[in-house]
């Protein structure tokens, strides 16, 4: 009942208001109406009597006179007339004409000039009520004699303006109850209905087809709900993940294939080792659940040193026995360390092909055409070469560490979308999951791309294609519908190609909880001190953090803009607040990449030449790699961390923000267009390219109260916690492992068969 009265009491107040309105119209017009009926039915009356008042005016006969007004008087309307010389002396009055009103009243009404004189009309109030005054000359032909004021009785008027006013306030009054009343009849009826059909849907009768999207999203809920339940309660862990693994593919291994590798070698300058931990979401993303289940991780070799670390296939055990980031040797299988490690196979590619496949084609082109971030995409057909031939390496490399014919592989971004189709042909019943990391344009930009049926051809090689976003996912479906002869089961949401069957699923990635290099970290009291200090801060500074590679999707010169707009807004913030901006070098040997280096630092050294004081600079630029423990370091020293992305898929960093606060402090500022804006709405969404709408969002949060900290950064932990990178990957797995069984079924089904077709 509450429901309904929420919907019918401001219907009744506007509906109220309405009838109050359209009564005080109604009031108006029909006063208007009544005056104009006196005026017509006086000038009748004056003008019918003036051939008879002209001569008894002119010999000033009263008597007379009176009789002709009497007669004017007549009517019940009419309190009474007077007959006035030009002096403004009463010449006869009817019997009833008020004493109090005599013709020097009617002054105010006169010409001067008495032959311009024209009929008047006013309203008059007398001790009795208003009245209704209409004066009008009398006229011997040129000659203006005198004139005749005749007084109308308007009580009457008010009296039906009031009946009026009453009658059109009560039936629109009446109006709004039986429309209050009828609504709620009939949402009460069709709810009752709606909810019949939609059980009745849910429980697998006829569904109408208007109930069909609503009722395969409550099926896809439902079924995602149970899955989790089926696989065991509790939040997703490691040991859980290796439990669903043993179970759904029975400790078979799984193959990862990257571009980027999860440990990078380098030589340092006494020639041994170093190992690197790249700054990379997919690194961050998949390199716990490599830990989890075991396996082996296909990765391009980029380091100096990677060559001398792996043995004569080109692989070696991982993680490596210490730190990244000091010099270290692979684990051997036997080694005590390595029972959560895993195998890591490194392709080797020549400077041709690195610079055509991924500073080309991938990088040139694929990453900025889906970014949509202004940068133009650049197709070389020479890349493209490069790029066909570099995934055709890969995906011989996959084969290679393969157990059986029907293994699992995961496929990882855009640097590998003609892997799935590849691999494909060479193992016909394998299950291939791809994960496309970046955003996924609209199908007309993304037909930009000359090759794009062929891009489109190789991802559909996949049993499952994964991406961040429902929206990413039917941006893919447009682009299918666009450019292929191919089928697109929507309410699957699969698409058919040849005899294959792909479908494609929205699985939003994540980090580990809990975080490993959040446990490892000092807590946050020590590593703010120490940060501090190593900034030269002041002990009570305001710290503004910002993680990411220097690369144009991220918003870096947006998220220096808003600084400077915050310290222009609010001068009292200057001396006070800092921005530490740490930003990886990335692709460095790209024109682009190079480009918006040189721009950031002198945006940072024109925004300090603007507000430093002494030692004070606004902007912290430190523009170097940064191993993770540094950079959660930083994480717990902020008092806000800002993700101004301009296109994401996801981002991370947003995350591995959250994951190291545990004191429940620190506010995270969020651009919209991140995929993790729609999970993360208790972080402060802002527009980046809006200057002033962030430079709000970075005052709000540095003025946020503890407690509201708290219960924003409290809610957002829940969220990550549950939702974590071994969900994600478990998912992704689980839905991998029940396509395998069916596809062994139907294998062997059609190996059993009879040759004549059917079983004996």
């Amino acid at each position: 009942m509450r429901r309904y009265l929420r919907f019918v009491v401001p219907l009744l107040v506007i509906l109220g208001l309405l009838a109050w309105a359209t009564s005080a119209v109604v009031g108006v017009t029909s006063r208007s109406w009544f005056e104009k009926d006196l005026r017509l039915r006086a000038e009748l009356a004056v003008h019918g009597a003036q051939e008879a008042l002209i001569p008894q005016l002119r010999a000033r006969d009263g008597r007379g006179i009176r009789r002709v007004l009497d007669n004017i008087t007549l009517d019940q309307r009419v309190m009474g007339a007077v007959a006035c010389d030009l002096r403004l002396g009463r010449v006869a009055a009817s019997a009833e004409y008020p004493a109090k009103l005599g013709c020097d009243q009617f002054r105010a009404t006169m010409a001067a000039d008495p032959n311009a004189w024209t009929t008047t009309h006013e309203r008059r109030t007398l001790q009795g009520g208003p009245v209704y005054a209409s004066v009008m000359p009398l006229r011997d032909g040129e000659e203006t004699l005198g004139f005749v004021a005749v007084i109308h009785d308007v009580s009457y008027v008010e009296r039906r303006e009031a009946d009026t006013r009453l009658f059109s306030l009560s039936a629109l009054l009446i109006l709004a109850v039986l429309a209050s009343a009828s609504t709620v009849i009939v949402a009460r009826s069709d709810w009752a209905m709606w909810t019949r059909q939609m059980r009745r849907s849910l429980q697998g009768g006829t569904t109408s087809p208007e109930f069909l999207p609503l009722v395969r999203d409550v099926r896809a809920l439902a079924a995602e709900l149970a899955a989790d339940r089926a696989h065991g309660p509790g939040p997703w862990t490691p040991e859980r993940l290796r439990d669903l693994l043993a179970g759904e593919l029975h400790g078979e291994r799984v193959v990862v294939v990257s571009n980027r590798e999860p440990y990078i070698h380098e030589r340092t300058e006494n020639g041994a080792p170093r190992v690197v931990h790249p700054a990379s979401g997919l690194v961050t993303a998949l390199e716990p659940i490599m830990r989890a289940c075991s396996g082996v991780w296909v990765a391009h070799g980029s380091g100096s040193a990677d060559r001398d670390t792996v043995d004569a296939s080109s692989c070696l055990r991982v993680p490596p026995k210490t730190l990244p980031g000091r010099a270290a040797t692979a684990l051997t299988g036997d080694d005590d360390e390595a029972e959560d490690g895993y195998t890591l196979r490194r392709v080797w590619l020549t400077p041709e092909e690195e610079k055509g496949y991924y500073y080309g084609f991938a990088n040139d082109g694929l990453w900025p055409l889906c970014h949509i971030t202004h940068t133009r995409p650049m197709f070389r057909t020479e890349d493209w070469a490069h790029y066909k031939a570099v995934n055709q390496k890969f995906a011989d490399a996959v084969c290679e560490q393969v157990d059986g014919d029907d293994p699992v592989i995961l496929v990882q971004d855009y640097h590998l979308a003609l892997a799935p189709a590849m691999i494909r042909k060479r193992l016909p019943r394998a299950t291939i999951l791809t994960f496309w990391h970046i955003p996924w344009p609209n199908a007309e930009q993304f037909s930009i791309n000359p090759w794009a049926p062929e891009i489109l051809r190789g991802l559909l090689g996949s049993t499952i294609l994964g991406f961040h976003t429902r929206a990413h996912c039917n941006h893919f479906f447009d682009a299918v519908d666009t450019m292929l002869e191919a089928r697109i089961d929507r309410e699957q949401h699969a698409v058919v190609l040849g005899a294959h069957t792909t479908a494609v699923r929205p699985y939003p990635i994540s980090i580990e909880w809990p975080s490993r290099w959040a446990q490892s970290a000092p807590p946050p009291a020590e590593a703010r001190r120490s940060v501090l200090e190593e900034l030269g801060l002041s002990p009570d500074a305001i710290l503004g953090v910002g993680v990411d590679r220097l690369d144009y999707t991220k918003g870096i010169e947006e998220r220096l803009g808003a600084v400077e707009h915050l310290l222009d807004r609010h001068p009292e913030l200057r001396g006070r607040f800092t921005f530490a901006q740490l930003a990886a070098p990335s692709r460095a040997i790209m024109p682009a990449y190079r480009a918006l280096a040189e721009r950031v630092e002198a945006l940072a050294a024109r925004i300090n030449a603007r507000f430093e004081s002494g030692s004070y600079r606004p902007v912290v630029l430190l523009h170097a790699h940064h191993e993770p423990p540094a950079v959660f370091r930083y994480y717990r020293a902020a008092d806000v961390c800002y993700v101004s992305s301009l296109h994401d898929g996801m981002n991370l960093v947003a995350k591995e923000f959250i994951a190291a606060r545990e004191d429940e402090r620190g506010v995270l500022v969020l651009s919209k267009f991140t995929g993790a804006a729609r999970e993360l709405t208790e972080a402060l969404i802002v527009n980046p390219y809006d200057l002033d709408e962030a430079a709000d969002a970075l005052h709000a949060a540095i003025t946020m109260s503890p407690g509201e900290q708290a219960a924003r950064m409290r809610a957002m932990r829940n969220l990550v916690a549950e939702r974590n990178v071994y969900r994600w990957a478990g998912r992704m797995l689980v839905d991998g492992a029940r396509t395998r069984r069916h596809m062994r079924l139907r294998h062997r089904l059609a190996t059993d068969t009879p040759r004549g077709g059917t079983f004996a």
